[in-house]
């Protein structure tokens, strides 16, 4: 019998008989009484269960609720072993990071105390989680969580949309009506998914861009996740679509290393060369992503094809270059005396 029986099994026979003595708790266990008196530990202190020592009757019972209702508390309906205890608080850890909006937190806190309580003598397993697992996100654009909690109800009501949406490119601030689809967690941000009524269209809303948004009455229209993967899932990054080009790349052996081991597209193709480089193939549709991604590689990386690509990323080096051909203008002084305490 491991701990989480014994503990409904200690609950049902003193549910059942009012009082028990410990011998007779020992009996009906087979457990040692250091671990008995363990467990009659843990199921107050970390439980609250109202069990108590009847001294004049020689045996443990429930404590009386007021008006005869019974002990005011109730063992969990889920448990869990240390080791998966511990492995779902690392999974707090790995949401905290990933959540940077902080829009998940307070609904899983409590089952985190939950789980830290159940621990039992590993009190300080939780705090060595977070002291020994980080995750940073960077990049995060923040989400109001009023905001993020209307567009998750409307998705799973089948809910329309009216939103107001700023396009990042342009700044254009449109009124979109849109049927949600399906929310994703993307390189640290939220996309939107959804059919567009106003572009009759498949289109990905980034959350943070979205300024005001109703819930309205209409039914959201369905959408087969078979064509949101066909629309925004062939092409690369968030700017995705039917991927009707292939980018080849070419990584210096040195990055190689590194690359061959990443997943930039699910359909990639790669290989190395005779000389260590390595030959990245990536399916896209829209190229803006792609490019952020071949530059942060710098002379480490030479787009092979299409021309067009090549020819962007060349530009942009070529631009790059000529900013840093001349001197860096001078940053401006700031006189910061008259932020210092008036003496006298």
């Amino acid at each position: 019998m491991d701990r989480t029986e014994r503990f409904y099994k200690i609950d049902q026979l003193l549910t059942e008989r009012g009082l028990l003595p410990f011998d007779a708790l020992l009996a009906a266990l087979e457990v040692s009484p250091a671990t008995l008196k363990r467990d009659l530990q843990y199921l107050r202190d970390r439980l609250n269960a109202p069990i108590v020592w009847d001294r004049e009757r020689g045996g443990y019972r429930y404590e009386s609720a007021p008006s005869g209702a019974g002990h005011a508390f109730e063992l969990p309906g889920l448990w869990f072993s240390p080791a998966e205890i511990h492995a779902l608080l690392t999974m707090r850890q790995l949401l905290a990071g990933l959540d940077s909006g902080g829009l998940l937190g307070p609904h899983v806190q409590p089952l985190m105390v939950r789980l830290e309580n159940l621990l039992g003598a590993g009190s300080d397993a939780a705090e060595q989680v977070r002291a020994r697992v980080k995750v940073l996100g960077l990049g995060a654009r923040p989400v109001q969580a009023a905001q993020f909690q209307r567009l998750g109800s409307a998705l799973l009501r089948r809910r329309r949309l009216r939103i107001a949406y700023r396009s990042r490119g342009q700044g254009e601030l449109t009124q979109r009506e849109i049927s949600p689809q399906r929310l994703v967690h993307y390189r640290g941000n939220w996309y939107l998914d959804a059919w567009c009524h106003l572009r009759r269209a498949i289109r990905s809303f980034s959350v943070d861009a979205i300024e005001q948004a109703a819930v309205l009455r209409a039914g959201a229209d369905e959408i087969a996740e078979t064509a949101l993967d066909e629309i925004l899932g062939e092409g690369y990054g968030i700017f995705s679509g039917p991927a009707h080009r292939w980018a080849a790349l070419r990584f210096t052996p040195e990055r190689a290393r590194w690359v061959a081991q990443e997943q930039w597209h699910p359909s990639q193709r790669g290989r190395f060369s005779p000389d260590g480089s390595y030959l990245l193939e990536i399916p896209y549709a829209d190229d803006r992503e792609l490019v952020m991604d071949i530059l942060k590689h710098g002379p480490e990386v030479e787009v092979i094809a299409p021309a067009a690509l090549r020819n962007r990323v060349s530009a942009l080096l070529a631009d790059a270059g000529a900013r840093y051909a001349q001197p860096a203008a001078a940053l401006p002084v700031v006189d910061r005396s008259a932020d210092s305490p008036v003496e006298g």
